[in-house]
């Protein structure tokens, strides 16, 4: 098949609705996730736990075995998987919760796109990175500081390597993307933090109750289109509400 996918977190949310539109539009789509989902029987699944980066190398390694570098013309790595992490001021927080979010966040994510360069070094096929990172990368938020921090990060590692792959014949394509307040799990574990937790509990209801949220599938298609219409460009950090 001449179009791949890889994504993170695949199997529910905005990943398994980038799984259903690219799939439907003909790529072969290869989700990496927790764990593994009948309705999502049309696409490859690797159970790989982020939060467990050594385990990471052997799943990519073991999925570009599986792929054939001279028929694919396009190859995307979608960043996607992602935790909110326990919702507290920053001196609530253990060592252990701190750890665990970062690794999801930013430390999978690091790791995934230096494989998926290096795995695909030599591939003369399109090749481009979408890291989905949040608004909430430079909009403080009381006790988000690891999501807010991770996601932050997300954006300067695709700055730096986009910096790195623009100098490189055939590089990597790399974009952050911003997809806005999308009705996931992540959105029900904000609104449902108790006050003296989270202070900015109340917005969260908010968007709920007005019927703000996005769905996953509204928010994948916007980033299929803006992918074939070759409008996401190297270094490009972009909330998809403002195209």
């Amino acid at each position: 098949m001449g179009k791949i996918v890889i994504i993170t977190g695949g199997s529910k949310g905005l990943g398994f609705g980038l799984a259903n539109v690219y799939h439907q539009n003909g790529y072969r789509v290869i989700s990496i996730s927790r764990s593994n989902i009948k309705k999502l029987y049309t696409v490859e699944q690797y159970q790989c736990d982020l939060s467990k980066t050594d385990t990471i190398d052997g799943v990519m390694t073991e999925i570009f075995s599986h792929l054939d570098k001279n028929s694919t013309t396009h190859l995307t790595l979608i960043n996607n998987a992602g935790d909110l992490g326990t919702i507290n001021t920053i001196d609530k927080l253990s060592p252990s919760e701190i750890n665990y979010t970062i690794q999801v966040n930013l430390v999978a994510p690091l790791i995934l796109n230096a494989l998926f360069i290096k795995l695909s070094k030599d591939w003369n096929s399109k090749k481009q990175i979408f890291n989905i990172s949040s608004g909430a990368a430079v909009n403080p938020y009381e006790s988000w500081s690891l999501y807010c921090a991770s996601k932050a990060g997300v954006d300067m590692m695709t700055k730096v390597i986009s910096k790195e792959q623009k100098e490189i014949n055939n590089g990597v394509s790399v974009v952050s993307i911003y997809p806005g307040i999308v009705d996931t799990d992540m959105q029900t574990k904000a609104r449902n933090t108790p006050h003296e937790n989270f202070k900015s509990v109340q917005r969260f209801i908010d968007f709920y109750k007005h019927g703000d949220l996005f769905t996953p599938k509204e928010v994948a298609e916007k980033i299929y289109k803006l992918d074939i219409s070759g409008a996401l460009k190297n270094g490009q950090i972009l909330d998809i509400r403002n195209v």
